[in-house]
């Protein structure tokens, strides 16, 4: 069996931990050969291969990025894309396909597979924002990264008497605004699935500074105040609509500092998150679903997606993991938001 893999979307910790595990098991236990396309869904357009076995992906376990490349390329939205995938596959002598990525590359896998190509997602993004599997790995490690960010700024902020708002990424979903906004206790943290309102903020600010210590701000790239629009670094939208986020920071520490007087300095994370070697639990969560996803194409199990469900790996539909996305429930930060001001 001659099998393609490809990562796609934005990079992240563990990509290289998945592409291993798939070689590895699938040399050494079922026989296959692997194909590895260069950047995503552009290296199937454009038949951009690279020579993929055992030795290739020795020590790039700690690795972070991917050494296939990535992408955001759709080929719906290119003219004659899928004939061109489908002609390429066939040309290549490609019999299934692991595509590795997030909601735009397994929304794409989901299409090619309702088409007829043989088609095994798994699922990567530093959101966790993806449905059907309880964590995707990157997050783990994006969370840490924020989190010690965050340790180092509380230092700062009570030597200078500052706000100190960090901006984090989550375009819809504030899961590491969340996560790290707890674990390094944030005294605010604002997420896209509850807009805010600044004035109460600022009274949070306020609360904060009067028991003489300066407070911390984390807040998601998206989100948004109850009475505003999404921050926007630009309006151009990539090959699947998307716009650039951020600003959001920014925005909150002008109103802060002008409706306070209190000084206040915005830290943006950015692709920080992203970079860098994986946690333990990214490369042990990326490990286990490449291990699950060359064991359903071996099994002919296409059209599938892997996940994690407690500490189980199982099989979804794709359509089940880029059906809806994953968003923190309001509970989750009713919870929390009582460690506010």
């Amino acid at each position: 069996m001659r099998v393609g893999v490809l990562t796609g979307g934005g990079d992240c910790p563990g990509l290289n931990a998945v592409i291993r595990a798939v070689v590895r098991k699938g040399v050494q236990q079922y026989g296959a050969e692997f194909v590895g396309f260069r950047d995503g869904w552009r290296g199937v357009l454009e038949r951009n291969v690279r020579e993929l076995g055992v030795p290739q992906v020795r020590g790039i376990l700690p690795r972070g990025g991917t050494i296939l490349g990535s992408s955001r390329t759709n080929p719906f939205s290119v003219e004659g894309g899928v004939e061109q995938i489908t002609g390429n596959l066939g040309s290549l002598s490609i019999d299934a396909l692991i595509a590795i990525g997030g909601e735009d590359t397994l929304g794409v896998a989901t299409r090619l597979s309702d088409l007829g190509v043989n088609v095994v997602g798994v699922p990567k993004t530093i959101d966790n924002d993806l449905s059907g599997t309880d964590f995707t790995f990157g997050f783990d490690t994006a969370v840490n990264i924020a989190m010690e960010a965050i340790d180092r700024l509380h230092t700062t902020a009570e030597s200078h008497h500052r706000v100190l708002v960090v901006e984090v990424m989550g375009r819809h979903a504030g899961w590491i605004a969340l996560h790290c906004g707890l674990a390094a206790g944030a005294n605010i943290i604002l997420i896209p699935e509850r807009p805010f309102d600044i004035e109460r903020v600022c009274g949070q600010v306020e609360s904060r500074f009067a028991t003489q210590y300066s407070p911390i701000i984390v807040v998601a790239e998206g989100a948004v105040p109850a009475s505003g629009t999404t921050a926007l670094v630009s309006a151009d939208v990539d090959a699947f609509g998307h716009v650039r986020l951020g600003g959001i920071g920014n925005w909150l520490a002008v109103e802060i500092e002008q409706r306070t007087g209190k000084e206040a300095r915005t830290v943006v994370l950015g692709h920080v998150q992203r970079g860098g070697t994986p946690t333990a639990f990214d490369r042990w969560l990326a490990t286990r679903f490449g291990l699950h996803a060359i064991t359903a194409v071996h099994e002919g199990d296409y059209g599938t997606m892997v996940a994690l469900r407690g500490t189980d790996i199982v099989r979804v539909p794709l359509s089940e993991g880029t059906g809806e996305l994953k968003t923190v429930r309001p509970e989750l930060y009713d919870e929390a938001e009582v460690l506010f001001g």
